[in-house]
Parts: C-alpha cells; sequence; structure tokens
C-alpha cells in the first residue's frame, strides 16, 4: 500500500515558538517580495500548545521583531514582569541575593507568560497568512534522496496493533517532499538524533548536556497573590554538586495563579535521585510552603531543555535540511530562558531560506537545497552573542564549589568581563556516563506527601492529561530486553524507576517470584525525553507515538 505524498517548498517539524516563528517569517517575506511560497508545518501534539512546557518568563525581543505590533495583535502576554528576587536555601532559611543590574537573572522588561497559550496564538497568526499546519500528525522517519540529501518525512503509519498487525482502521503515513525540511522538534528530538548520526553533526561540538524541569499551576489565596513576581532559588534541596534551582512566578491573568516549578541538571552523580520527589520536597521549605498553603493544584507536568549552551552546538545546516530552536539547543542557562533565542533562530533559517527559493542564479549539488548562510548569519547574530556570553557559567558549576562555584564566577567574570575571558571551559561528558554505582551513593530518604502540598506521581500524572491509544507499537523501545535488569538494576539500582518524572519505567518481580523484570508504562509518557537522555547504557529509544497522544496541556 503506498504512502500519499505531497509537495511543498518547506516543510517545518515542530510547532513551538521556533518552527512556527520560522513559518510566519517565510510567509512574511513571500507577501513582502509578492512570492507564492508553500509552507507545511507539522506538529505531533493534537493541538497547538498541547505539548509545550517552560517557566515561562519571555524576553520579548524576537517577538517584537517578528511582529512590532504584537500588542494591537492580542499575543497572550498579560504579566510584566514587577519584581525579581533570587535566594540560596537551606534546609530552614533562605538567604536573600541581590538581583543587580546586569546581571542575566535580571527579568525587567520580561513577561510572565503561558507558553502553549504562545504557541497557539502564534499558530492562528501563521493559519492566517496561509501557512498549512498539521497537528496531530508525527513525523517518524526522515526520507532522503539518491543523492543523500534530505527529501523530507513521513508521519507514521496509523491504526496498527500492539503485534504490528494492521487495525481494521489502518491508514499509511503521509510523505511530505520539500526543497527545505526544518527540523524543529524541540529538546532531544527524535528525528535530529539520527541527522546527527547520519550527517556527522556534532564532529566539532562538545556533547549536549541536559536537565530535567518539572512544573505546576497553582490556584492560590488571593491574599498571597503578587502579580509579576518572579522568583529563583538554588540550594536545598540539592547538594552544592548537583546543578538544580527553582522558580516560582505569579501570573495575572484574572485569576490568582502561580506557576513553579524545579529544573535538575541531568549530569546528576546519584543513581538514588528522584526529579519528582525533589521536587515535591522543595515545596515545604518554609519561604514557599505559606504561599501554597490553602491553594489547590490544576496542572503538571515535565520536559528536558538543553544547558550545553554555546559549546554545544552543532552544525545546523546539511543537504535539504537545517536544525533550529531547541533542537540544536540555543538556551541562555544561567537567564533560563530560550524561547527568544528558539523564535530568533527560525527567523533567520527562514531569511536564508527564502533567499534560496527565489535566486534563480543559485545552482545547488545537491536535489535537497544546502543553506549555509543560516549558519553564517546566526553567528553574526545577537542569539550567538549572548550564548558566547555566558558559555562559562554553567561548566564552571563543576568546580569544588559546585553551584556556589558558578555563582562566584558569574558575579567576577561574566558581570565585570561581559564573557570577554580568554577561555572556554569544557562540559565532564555525556549526562548518562556521570552516574555513579549504587554501591558508592547514599540512598536518599524522601518524606511521604502530605497529598496537600506535595502530591504522589500517579495524581499529578493524571493533571497533565496524558493520553496514548493502547493497543499501538511501542514508542519506548529497548535495544536489549536484558540490560535493564542484567545492567541498570544491577549496577545502578534501576535509575529509570526513578528519573522517569511520569511513572513509565518499573521494577516488577517475575511471575516465578525470583528476580525482576522491567515493566514499560508507555501510556503514562509525557514526552520529556528523559529516558532516552539519562539511560547509563543508552539502552532506551525513544520514538515518536501515533499522532496526537501524549499530554495535553493547557498554557504550560
Amino acid at each position: 500500500m503506498e504512502r500519499f505524498a505531497e509537495e511543498a517548498d518547506v516543510v517545518i517539524i515542530g510547532a513551538g515558538p521556533a518552527g512556527l516563528s520560522a513559518a510566519i517569517r517565510l510567509k512574511q517575506l513571500a507577501i513582502e517580495h509578492d512570492r507564492e511560497v508553500r509552507v507545511c508545518l507539522v506538529e505531533k501534539a493534537a493541538q497547538l500548545g498541547a505539548h509545550t512546557l517552560s517557566g515561562a518568563c519571555l524576553e520579548p525581543r524576537a517577538l517584537t521583531e517578528l511582529f512590532p505590533d504584537w500588542k494591537e495583535r492580542g499575543a497572550p502576554l498579560h504579566t510584566p514582569v514587577t519584581e525579581d528576587k533570587f535566594g540560596i536555601l537551606t534546609k530552614s532559611y533562605r538567604i536573600p541575593v541581590p538581583v543587580l543590574p546586569g546581571l542575566p537573572m535580571v527579568n525587567h522588561g520580561n513577561y510572565i507568560v503561558r507558553l502553549g497559550h504562545i504557541v497557539r496564538w502564534l499558530g492562528e497568526q501563521a493559519e492566517a497568512m496561509g501557512v498549512e499546519v498539521y497537528p496531530g500528525y508525527a513525523a517518524a522517519e526522515v526520507l532522503f534522496h539518491e543523492d543523500g540529501s534530505v527529501k523530507g518525512i513521513a508521519t507514521n503509519d496509523v491504526g496498527i496493533q500492539k503485534d504490528g498487525a494492521p487495525k481494521a482502521i489502518f491508514e499509511r503515513g503521509l510523505e511530505l517532499h520539500a526543497k527545505i525540511t526544518i527540523f524543529a522538534e524541540g529538546c532531544h528530538g527524535h528525528l535530529a538524533k539520527q541527522l546527527y548520526n547520519r550527517f556527522n553533526l556534532r564532529e566539532k561540538c562538545q556533547v549536549q548536556s541536559y536537565g530535567i524541569g518539572l512544573k505546576e499551576l497553582w490556584l492560590i489565596d488571593e491574599k498571597k497573590w503578587k502579580p509579576g513576581r518572579v522568583e529563583h532559588t538554588v540550594g536545598w534541596p540539592l547538594d552544592r554538586h548537583t546543578y538544580g534551582g527553582s522558580f516560582l512566578y505569579h501570573l495575572n491573568e484574572g485569576e490568582p495563579l502561580v506557576a513553579l516549578g524545579f529544573v535538575i541538571g541531568l549530569d546528576y552523580q546519584n543513581p538514588y535521585l528522584n526529579p519528582f520527589r525533589e521536587f515535591q520536597r522543595w515545596k515545604h521549605h518554609p519561604s514557599v510552603e505559606p504561599t501554597l498553603e490553602g491553594g489547590k493544584r490544576i496542572a503538571y507536568g515535565a520536559r528536558a531543555l538543553n544547558e550545553g549552551g554555546f559549546q554545544s552546538i552543532p552544525k545546523l545546516t546539511f543537504p535539504g535540511g537545517l536544525l533550529i530552536g531547541c533542537s540544536p539547543g540555543f538556551m541562555n542557562v544561567p537567564k533560563i530562558k530560550g524561547t527568544h533565542t528558539a523564535m530568533k533562530s527560525g527567523m533567520l533559517a527562514s531569511e536564508a531560506i527564502f533567499n534560496q527559493l527565489t535566486n534563480e542564479n543559485v545552482q545547488g549539488k545537491t536535489t535537497g537545497l544546502n543553506v549555509p548562510e543560516y549558519e553564517e548569519n546566526l553567528k553574526k547574530s545577537w542569539v550567538w552573542k549572548e550564548i558566547y556570553s555566558v558559555r562559562n557559567i554553567r561548566p564552571s558549576c563543576h568546580g569544588v564549589l559546585g553551584v556556589y562555584g558558578g555563582m562566584i564566577y558569574t558575579g567576577i567574570f561574566y558581570w565585570i568581563l561581559r564573557g570577554m575571558e580568554p577561555w572556554t571551559l569544557k562540559h565532564p561528558g555525556a549526562d548518562f556516563a556521570q552516574l555513579k554505582p549504587a554501591k558508592d551513593c547514599t540512598p536518599i530518604e524522601y518524606p511521604k506527601p502530605d497529598g496537600k502540598i506535595s502530591f504522589d506521581l500517579l495524581s499529578s500524572v493524571a493533571l497533565s492529561g496524558t493520553n496514548h491509544e493502547h493497543d499501538q507499537p511501542p514508542h519506548l523501545t529497548l535495544k536489549d530486553d536484558s540490560i535493564p535488569v542484567n545492567k541498570n538494576l544491577a549496577i545502578f539500582d534501576g535509575p529509570e524507576q526513578r528519573f522517569c518524572p511520569a511513572g513509565v519505567y518499573e521494577f516488577v518481580p517475575l511471575e516465578t517470584g525470583e528476580g525482576s523484570r522491567l515493566q514499560i508504562n508507555a501510556q503514562n509518557c509525557v514526552h520529556c525525553k528523559t529516558c532516552d537522555i539519562k539511560d547509563p547504557s543508552q539502552n532506551i529509544n525513544w520514538v515518536v507515538p501515533e499522532g496526537g497522544g501524549g499530554p495535553a496541556y493547557n498554557g504550560m
């Protein structure tokens, strides 16, 4: 049964801030120059924004460049930052740290937003300009021309049973062919992972480093609500050698809503660490709990994020395609912001693509267009300058003083030299390789959730709206079924049962009563990608499930 194929000028994978900004910018240029450019955008979530999760405190620079009239267009930026607070937590106290002008954490002029709502709004703008947006279609495969250049993508077949047999509703996936394909899958995209290997895109950069971000939305007592307040902390409950920290943002959206969350670097060493339970424990700190008392938790979710920064940016272009946004990773880690840089990367990519599409003198060596100008222009832009200036802050946290060494480094070298120091620090290596054997580590005792401030994992996942068709081939695949028990459980005490923020992995006793096996509850998966990143054996391979499956976030 043949797949149906569609031809477009440009195909974009992923309707996040980067992908949508790229689509909009292409259409803006086409309208300005009175040219026809067909742009198709596929998104695995059932609705735009349903898989988007971020803090989020938005720097509006790129948005203003894309739409100088965003206010008049009704962009959902309702909460300008009015107050910046930063502190170091000990178990019982909060030590305030002044947020001085010029430090990365300054948020003057920024907005506290619900990023999923921004994405939905960007989608409306894109569609109004003629972008063809296909939500609920998961790009499952990269297609190639005979000369090796990218031809486009294919969405996955739907209506297949777990065992691979077709159901009565079986349908072949759709092929989308393009002159150039933009990959904007977000952090640790599964197609980008294949492209890194095929085109050797990481040959001249360091390995990517990641964090996991967990987030909740709460309705709180109106008397405790301070719209526009931004709070960040480092320290407890993490030790100084575990990178991470918290955020608590007071939104102004007509009700006393706060967004709070916890980020932990996935280069942590202790296999007993449980990011979800660290987050729950943090909420009981004397400086946090009073804000939440009497409130109601209304949403939960989690997502991996890039923390490698400048040192980990891969080659961005290859014949027939290019990478934008959080897929290659343009997050400014000390700022805890990546939306503005992701959007700008998409805009720059579209400007370079449009020039090639409309320049009749360009003779490509391959069937798929190669657009090296995108990478050249990015390196001349404010994105590159910004990412370069903070390049040493995250790796400076690997010294004897840990996170506090990073804070000292920021105060001395960033605040004074603005990133102009003549050296570039290195990351220690891949996150999965940092995990120590369980025998060398101390188990961590976590308090039981009280059901008021802290909660168990499964009731949390229920708030994410996550759902997958039960009878479909697994999207969490193991390269070797024996490794989880023989290596991960034997050496690292099964860290997948702790690092997953959705309860997907659990070791259960064998029916014979002797030994254990790994059970994968794939229907719980929130598409955070942590398992694919942190598995010490690199045995888990995350691939897309049927389109439309996964979390159903509303403004996360």
